[in-house]
């Protein structure tokens, strides 16, 4: 899939959205992915992670044992991706701030593992579940997300294979430009709420 044809899918579902967006990160962007409103339509997101697989295939990190993912928006697109690679999908949580294996999920010392991620900003949640996973002994061979809106630019410490990349701007709250600074923000996203 090339990025007009993912960024469709994201238009069909109403799910890219135009506006003045804090995201996890604390960053601000005209430009928010609402993720969710795609995941709601199971052969959207089944689209969607079939190709993400065939990428991960091409790019040579299919060969692992288990797909992980940072709770809560990589559950969704870890599991589908999962499936398609034929291997289990696990996830982390975040107990007071910080990812964790939990629910009877286990990584042995040295296994090969791919994190799964829906949509890359900073790559923030992508690096802490890598700590996570590396502190237990996990060989994490490569991360992967729906859409990568740093444009390549965020730096997760392992190859990121992105289904597509989507440069989006996004600013610190005190350098907004004019345009957005007058507009209200809107927090659409799940960190912090947990």
């Amino acid at each position: 899939m090339n990025t007009e044809e993912v960024l469709d899918i994201f238009r069909e579902c109403g799910a890219l959205l135009h506006g003045h967006f804090i995201l996890s990160s604390g960053l601000r962007s005209p430009v928010f992915l609402q993720k969710a409103r795609v995941f709601m339509h199971p052969e959207k997101a089944e689209k969607l992670c079939r190709a993400l697989a065939a990428r991960i295939r091409a790019e040579g990190f299919g060969d692992v044992s288990q797909i992980v993912s940072p709770a809560v928006g990589g559950i969704i697109p870890g599991y589908e991706t999962a499936r398609h690679l034929g291997v289990p999908a696990i996830y982390t949580e975040r107990i007071n701030g910080v990812f964790e294996l939990r629910r009877g999920f286990e990584i042995k010392k040295g296994e090969r593992v791919l994190v799964v991620e829906d949509i890359v900003s900073t790559g923030l949640s992508i690096r802490e579940c890598i700590d996570c996973l590396e502190a237990i002994g996990a060989d994490v061979v490569a991360a992967a997300c729906l859409i990568d809106r740093s444009g390549g630019e965020a730096d997760i410490g392992v190859p990121l294979v992105a289904l597509t990349r989507y440069k989006v701007p996004a600013y610190p709250a005190d350098a907004l430009p004019p345009e957005l600074a007058a507009i209200p923000a809107v927090k659409p996203g799940s960190r912090g709420l947990q």
